[in-house]
């Protein structure tokens, strides 16, 4: 791997500190000269005492008795185990935060009160006071959260059609909440428990579905009341966003609740007058991944919050350019050698999760909604304080920066569409949209430099009339790859670019993170609904193509029991049994409509999601 990245700005940062520093480029060249073959394939478990042990032809069980089907379904719910539970931590937060807000806690208000009375409506939450409706909603998402698996899901019941819900209860995976979903999963994947590869997949698909319904649908939702519904507007991504002459704060992670009140506090005057009395010109806030994507989705960029840097393979970098006076880890990708880094690059990283420690980091700064704005004032003094320090030292912040398009979601969507689907069902109907297809990906280097397929997947996509939904990390890579534009038409196929043009939209639709999962299947439904067919019958598609950890698995098993096409790269560790593969890439469509393809080559990943469109479509007689 010549490069580390798809993007100029990473390049231009690596070659500047290759000989200073370890990145992850370098990480993953020693790492992939010892790989083990059987953790590739799923074939190796080492959960109890007996082991580990290993899967081959001269020892074809485990000392348990397991055979190689079971340990590679094990040691894949095994994963997905973890993106379910970060998911519904996410979801735990956003309740609490919201039920504190209600009860005038914390900095942040009720800015949606629209979807607030909607959803709460929708529950069964009949009241005009908004404090009452915010505590009764955010009581039932905790209700909802550890709802026993022996009772079904009461958003999922609100939310997923009718024709979904006779499948999944047929197969007997209509899920409850997702807490007790994890809790059987956990205990079904301990030794000894349940070995069968095919019972154990169907408590994974229910899984999957109860984190899309039960943690993922609600948690944006209470995220749009909090902070305001996505509306599509301009912002700045890349690198070059930072500025050597501010005060630079980097909310990192997923979660944007310390990232709303930084940039709440910092926009008042006495908070920049600090800043210029320490010789800075003001105090900016700047996104960092997805807790980057949840707030530029919903807060306009301005003279204090100025943006997102990129995703998770670019941290790293951003530190490195010694403009960074604190980044603000949440839950989820603070890397193990960000300590390393800030030492190095003059920065300071204070984890606001409880759920982070980082070698080398001490201070703790532990988001509670009831103290978030003095916990934001106390992160900003530290970065007035770091400016201090750094204010003579050199910086080297790449010369890029793109302008986007972003703040789509799927009331955004409807917006643009006039308020109706039939515009977007039209254009289908007569072509111009030959489908859709939900890009929901992270960022890996397992497929060669960082972001370089998911951008040549999305390039083929829309050049074949495919519109593109776009979250994640995969969001942020085609951000910065200028794909999120309404110049981005002229790389459209003729039937896509009159649409971009008619709806003054791009043909990739910057949706949010991967916590959007649930919503963007909701769009699905609500197209469904309008055409009047099972989901299943329709011309979509999801592709993940550099999914990288835990909640891109959980969210692809979602997808596959929602019933969805859903592609995959690299190729999961699965392949050590061929009865798992077949049920993931063939006989799982036969029960729930969805099924999982693979593959790492953009030219055949897009083949084969447009054949599948193809026969959606001809299947509607489109």
């Amino acid at each position: 791997m010549e490069n580390p990245s798809h993007h100029e700005s990473v390049n231009e940062v690596h070659d500047k500190i290759k000989e200073e520093i370890t990145t992850a480029k370098e990480r993953f060249e020693k790492q992939e000269k010892i790989r083990c073959q059987f953790c590739a394939k799923g074939t190796r478990c080492n959960i109890c005492s007996n082991g580990p042990c290993r899967i081959t032809e001269n020892a074809q069980r485990g000392v348990c008795g397991i055979d190689k089907d079971g340990m590679v379904m094990r040691n894949w719910l095994r994963v997905n185990t973890m993106g379910t539970s970060a998911y519904t931590y996410h979801a735990k937060t956003a309740a609490k935060t919201l039920k504190e807000t209600a009860n005038g806690n914390t900095p942040f208000e009720i800015k949606d009160e629209q979807k607030l009375f909607n959803l709460a409506q929708k529950f069964g939450i009949n009241t005009k006071d908004k404090k009452k409706a915010a505590k009764k909603l955010s009581d039932f998402l905790i209700e909802e959260i550890n709802r026993d698996s022996e009772s079904n899901s009461e958003v999922l019941n609100k939310f997923a059609p009718e024709t979904r819900k006779e499948t999944w209860k047929n197969l007997d995976i209509l899920p409850g909440g997702p807490l007790h979903e994890l809790m059987d999963v956990n205990t079904s994947i301990m030794t000894n428990v349940d070995g069968d590869y095919q019972s154990l997949a169907f408590k994974g698909l229910r899984m999957g579905l109860s984190t899309v319904y039960g943690s993922l649908t609600l948690l944006e939702e209470i995220q749009d009341i909090l902070f305001g519904s996505a509306k599509p507007h301009q912002a700045e991504v890349d690198l070059g966003i930072l500025d050597e002459d501010y005060v630079n704060i980097l909310p990192n992670g997923h979660e944007p609740f310390m990232g709303a009140a930084l940039i709440k506090v910092a926009r008042k005057e006495e908070i920049q007058e600090k800043a210029r009395e320490a010789g800075a010109e003001g105090v900016r806030i700047i996104g960092s991944i997805e807790s980057g994507q949840e707030l530029m989705q919903r807060f306009e960029t301005d003279d204090v919050f100025a943006g997102l840097t990129g995703n998770w393979l670019s941290t790293e970098y951003v530190l490195a350019t010694g403009a960074v006076d604190v980044m603000a880890a949440d839950m989820n990708c603070a890397l193990p050698s960000f300590g390393e880094y800030a030492d190095k690059y003059n920065s300071k990283i204070i984890p606001v999760s409880k759920l982070v420690d980082l070698p080398g980091v001490e201070n703790k700064i532990i988001y509670e909604p009831k103290k978030a704005e003095e916990q934001a004032r106390e992160i900003i003094e530290i970065a007035i304080e770091n400016y201090k320090e750094r204010e003579n030292e050199p910086t080297r912040i790449p010369d890029k920066k793109q302008e986007i398009t972003t703040g789509f979601s799927t009331d955004s969507v409807l917006e643009a569409l006039g308020g109706s689907l039939d515009p977007l069902v039209e254009q289908i109907t007569e072509g111009n949209i030959k489908g859709i297809v939900a890009l929901v990906s992270c960022s890996t280097l397992a497929n060669g430099p960082q972001d370089q397929t998911t951008t040549e997947v999305a390039k083929e996509l829309i050049k074949r009339n495919i519109l593109v939904l776009s979250a994640g990390c995969g969001n942020a890579a085609l951000q910065v790859d200028g794909l999120t534009t309404l110049d981005a038409k002229e790389k459209a196929g003729e039937g896509l670019k009159t649409v971009c043009d008619q709806l003054n939209i791009p043909p990739v639709l910057s949706f949010g993170t991967c916590t959007d999962t649930g919503r963007l299947l909701n769009l699905v439904t609500a197209v469904a609904d309008k055409i009047g067919v099972d989901p299943t019958k329709l011309p979509v598609a999801v592709t993940a193509p550099e999914y990288m950890e835990q909640k891109a698995t959980i969210a692809a098993m979602g997808a596959v029991a929602y019933g969805l096409y859903t592609h995959v790269s690299p190729t999961p560790p699965i392949t050590g049994s061929e009865n798992v593969v077949n049920l993931f890439t063939d006989e799982v469509e036969e029960l729930t409509g969805g099924k999982v393809a693979v593959g790492d080559e953009p030219q055949k990943i897009v083949n084969g999601i447009e054949q599948h469109i193809e026969n959606k479509r001809e299947g509607l007689e489109l």
